[in-house]
């Protein structure tokens, strides 16, 4: 019954895909963390509280979007 048991969780483990971080992406923190109590986007990477606290789990494609809005929220505060 053991092996048997064990072979079926060997066999589970090799079907459950494992969603690994995405390192490619790289993070656009610089270092200045500070929420701007107007906007409720960092001032240092121009990020909101869920795009920071997800970064670390979002795929490479999440990342990019944000990456996307983040240079557009930087555009948007020069035009201020």
């Amino acid at each position: 019954m053991d092996n048997q048991h064990n072979t079926t969780r060997a066999r589970r483990r090799r079907n459950t895909a494992r969603k690994l971080p995405d390192t490619t992406v790289p993070s656009p923190c610089i270092g200045l963390c500070w929420l701007n109590d107007a906007t409720q986007l960092c001032d240092g990477c121009f990020r909101n509280v869920d795009e920071i606290r997800d970064w670390m789990i979002m795929d490479k494609n999440e990342k990019l979007t944000v990456l996307a809005s983040i240079e557009k929220r930087r555009i948007d505060a020069t035009d201020i």
